[in-house]
């Protein structure tokens, strides 16, 4: 992986293993020992991000050119958000798992910044193209919205434990990071449905980010359930959830259909790993995270079985995601080193 070459996409990896890390830390009431591996999770993942944190900074220094080039492009400039998510996400592994309240409102602080900074880069580029072709368009569009509706996740409890001014304003920026990823999203999938519609299916390649749409389904629903429940000032909260409880429903025809078009390229077409298979783990992980959230709400336990049942899922894909990339990884460096 050479620095002149380094994807921005990467941080999808840690996005992916914070979101696994989660989930397991909420289900290791069924399964205990699942908690010491959501903590060896967060160790891995700090790691990860710092080691990607290198080229991803020294690219911006010595290759400019080649970084702004992606950030012109209509499809690669949507993953710089995955930088600013996976803080985001990193936040939510120190406060609910290691219960590092410091490190976890730094990491926020910063992902926060972040990401408005994206969310309002990466579509003020797209506006002041020429034309953007259709065929362009993927579910990778949704990953600054994601990265907006992300940010309560953690920030809705940092909130809580302010006072005065600084909890006002931190209310604030979580209501403003919801409602505008939420209805960003919207806007973006009657685009993503046309262009599914209209034209042929995504590039093999690009065919893991069907999965993305889950994303903010997912974390729509639990971070609208994290932000509710600790705002005191809103004292109704029933139809907020039963909102999330719906949206949470149309994750499963989302989820079914990812599933259908995966065994689809599988069959029929082609489904090459790159780091595009990344795409399979955040999403589905927000998915199985708003599933317990949805379950254990409404103490309807069949909806939490059923998530415990797609962690396994979520798992097995993580594992072999992680093996290929691995490979790839050590495959691509033994080619370099006989170059050189």
């Amino acid at each position: 992986m050479g620095i002149k070459d380094f994807a921005p996409s990467w941080f999808a990896s840690v996005m992916g293993t914070g979101a696994l890390a989660l989930v397991s830390k909420a289900y290791s009431g069924k399964l205990p020992p699942l908690g010491n591996f959501a903590e060896l999770l967060t160790y891995i993942n700090t790691v990860l991000f710092f080691v990607l944190l290198v080229p991803w900074v020294l690219r911006w220094l010595r290759y400019r050119e080649d970084a702004l080039g992606d950030l012109r492009h209509p499809v690669i400039c949507h993953f710089y958000g995955t930088i600013a998510v996976a803080m985001l996400v990193l936040s939510a592994d120190y406060l609910f798992i290691l219960r590092r309240e410091f490190v976890a409102v730094v990491f926020w602080a910063t992902g926060t910044v972040l990401t408005v900074f994206f969310a309002l880069l990466i579509p003020y580029l797209m506006f002041i193209e020429g034309g953007i072709d259709i065929r362009t368009v993927t579910p990778a569009w949704f990953i600054p919205p994601v990265g907006l509706i992300v940010i309560p996740l953690s920030g809705s409890v940092i909130a809580s434990t302010l006072a005065g001014a600084t909890r006002e304003v931190t209310y604030a920026i979580n209501y403003f990071a919801w409602g505008s990823g939420f209805f960003l999203y919207l806007a973006l999938f009657a685009i993503v449905m046309h262009r599914f519609i209209t034209h042929e299916p995504l590039p093999c390649g690009m065919a893991p980010a069907i999965w993305i749409n889950l994303g903010p389904i997912g974390a729509g629903t639990s971070t609208l359930y994290a932000l509710i429940k600790a705002s005191d000032f809103v004292t109704v909260k029933e139809p907020f959830l039963v909102f999330g409880l719906l949206l949470w429903g149309f994750g499963i025809w989302w989820l079914l259909m990812a599933i259908l078009m995966t065994l689809h390229y599988l069959r029929k077409l082609n489904l090459p790993y790159s780091l595009a298979w990344w795409a399979f783990i955040f999403p589905l992980g927000a998915y199985v995270s708003a599933t317990f959230n949805v379950g254990t709400t409404f103490g309807i336990n069949a909806i939490t079985d059923f998530g415990f049942v797609l962690y396994w899922l979520l798992l097995a894909i993580w594992l072999v995601t992680g093996g290929l990339t691995l490979r790839n990884f050590a495959f691509r460096g033994s080619e370099q080193r006989e170059a050189s």
